[in-house]
């Protein structure tokens, strides 16, 4: 290595280490432009005093979805501020009743509640209140509601949310649900479901060229010019869009960047991005199997440990003579492990109705049983 390869004690490669965080907001995010858009509409008859249409927002992990809801809100406040509140909760954060209701109290009053000797209702009561005097809709964004499901609270907020102009006439609310579950209704109570009547936005997994494009911004944005190549570029979105996970992606490119400061080197070498790859071979699988819930982890644990391909009929009789399910819940949740790419699914062609499936993991078998082997059973 030459002497003018080498980083000095004081110098790094990295122009704004922030740009590789997982919360970072992109200054530019052409490539949801249509699913913004579309969310946009939703708050259009907020903006004429009428009520914002309710969403639904779909798609797997590392999608943009939560990215586009914060730049949407972002421009919503800057713009119509006086028309309109824009909140957005993540619920693997906040998953009670109270500290959902206490982000909206936050919101609107610049501080939160008292956590104990102040009722619930009265918190509501000061929060619809203040909506019905400032004449302002109220769009809440709950981020992966599935943590909403234990102890059915989503239906619950959903509930307070939605029918607050039954106590507070003219009171203006909406709700942007954001999750990775293709059977989100099943979740909902009947009475709740028939007032949330929701707009579907889909977000599909980026493209190989969009992975590509993201991160080549986030390099060009994070390290100092020339420090890596196009040609690294495209081996870690290979590696990444294999996986399926953006953010994996993301993360490689933050560490091949610490293994290059390692080295005392001003540029990311083949080897440095190696090594990333076998640090962080198990991120992508860990980022997916947190958002699954106890019987879907089960379900890919029990595959797992049958380590082989198998059709979904077959599959379905094994595992129900361990844990009686029946064919339709198992086929949700078959659609849902699907969903998040964790396994594949081939039809076959043959069957009762020409819609037999096989079954094949995406991700090694002994890791799979590795990250689950604590898991609860349904």
């Amino acid at each position: 290595m030459e002497i003018s390869d080498i980083l000095l004690y004081d110098e790094t490669i990295f122009k704004d280490m922030s740009v590789f965080n997982s919360d970072y907001i992109p200054e530019e995010f052409n490539l949801r432009h249509s699913q913004m858009e579309e969310m946009a509409l939703s708050l259009r008859p907020a903006l004429l005093k009428g009520k914002p249409t309710n969403n639904i927002i779909l798609g797997p992990p590392a999608t943009g979805k939560t990215t586009a809801i914060k730049k949407l809100f972002e421009m919503a406040e800057l713009d119509c501020s006086d028309d309109i509140i824009c909140v957005y909760i993540n619920c693997q954060l906040h998953s009670t009743k109270f500290d959902i209701f206490s982000q909206i109290y936050n919101k609107i009053f610049g501080h939160r509640p008292p956590e104990t000797g102040v009722p619930f209702a009265r918190i509501y009561t000061k929060i619809m209140t203040e909506l019905y005097d400032s004449d302002k809709a109220l769009i809440v964004a709950l981020d992966d509601i599935n943590h909403l499901f234990q102890g059915n609270v989503i239906s619950t907020v959903f509930y307070e949310i939605l029918r607050a102009h039954e106590s507070f006439e003219g009171v203006r609310t909406g709700i942007f649900a954001v999750l990775s579950d293709v059977e989100f209704r099943y979740a909902l109570d009947k009475t709740v479901g028939s007032i949330f009547n929701a707009n579907e936005v889909h977000f599909n997994p980026y493209t190989y060229d969009e992975t590509f494009k993201i991160l080549q911004e986030r390099a060009r944005l994070g390290f100092y010019p020339d420090v890596i190549s196009d040609e690294l570029i495209d081996k870690i979105t290979e590696y990444t869009y294999e996986r399926g996970d953006l953010r994996l992606g993301i993360d490689l490119l933050r560490i091949s960047g610490n293994n290059a400061e390692i080295n005392a080197s001003r540029n990311i070498e083949e080897d440095d991005v190696l090594k990333a790859f076998k640090s962080s071979s198990s991120v992508s699988l860990n980022y997916i199997l947190d958002t699954l819930s106890d019987k879907e982890k089960h379900l890919l644990l029990f595959i797992a440990r049958l380590n082989q391909s198998s059709t979904s009929g077959n599959l379905h009789k094994a595992y129900n003579r361990e844990n009686k399910i029946s064919y339709p819940t198992f086929n949700r949740l078959i659609n849902k492990l699907e969903f998040l790419r964790l396994i594949d699914t081939t039809y076959t062609g043959s069957g009762s109705k020409g819609n037999s499936r096989i079954i094949t993991l995406r991700f090694d078998a002994n890791e799979i049983k590795e990250n689950l082997k604590d898991s609860k059973r349904p």
